[in-house]
């Protein structure tokens, strides 16, 4: 007479189960975590742009409005604003894809 009944074997089995689904509701609230975090970098990498591009826009107006700056100095401008930019768009390409890259759904 010593072994465990079937319903002690089914109570043990229940036991798993419910383990096991909680486990699996904290691993899915890690992830909601996760995809939340990723929303977040993602909306303030694209305000950075935003906002630096706002800058070196209204700085590129200023430029053209200024009377004060000869041509040349405002040729070399223009230039050093275009490699800023072009700078600013090659930081945000990496950053969104480091951020996309973080967590690779299956």
């Amino acid at each position: 007479m010593g072994g465990p009944s079937e319903r002690e074997y089914s109570e043990k089995l229940l036991e798993i189960k419910q383990k096991l689904n909680k486990k699996a509701g904290d691993i899915r609230n890690q992830f909601e975590k996760i995809e939340k975090t990723k929303v977040d970098l993602l909306k303030k990498t694209k305000e950075m742009k935003h906002d630096a591009e706002h800058e070196i826009h209204k700085m590129e107006e200023g430029i053209a409005k200024s009377k004060d700056l000869a041509p040349e100095s405002k040729r070399r401008l223009h230039l050093e604003i275009g490699v800023l930019t072009s700078e600013i768009r090659e930081r945000y390409s990496v950053i969104e894809t480091r951020i996309a890259e973080a967590i690779i759904p299956a």
